[in-house]
């Protein structure tokens, strides 16, 4: 009698011992699949971020381009009237 009730209690341990590890399996690839969308989106965010801080220096070396060339030209102009 006392080996069947050990033998209940045993295989009711491992049946719940089972259900919590396949409940932890579960939410153990929720996250994982959260994390691998998180990820995701931060790099599309730093690909953006990227991006645009090539957008506005690439804008910024255009601008100092083009007033160095404004500069010069006003000094060639100054230097030729001058003589």
């Amino acid at each position: 009698m006392r080996k069947i009730i050990l033998a209940a209690a045993i295989a009711g341990a491992a049946l719940s011992i089972s259900a919590c590890s396949e409940k932890t399996e579960d939410a153990t690839s929720a996250a994982a699949d959260s994390a691998a969308a998180d990820a995701s989106a931060n790099a599309d965010a730093a690909a953006n971020a990227v991006t645009d801080a090539s957008t506005d220096a690439a804008a910024a070396t255009s601008e100092a381009a083009t007033d160095a060339t404004a500069t010069t030209t006003e000094t060639t102009t100054a230097t030729t009237t001058a003589q």
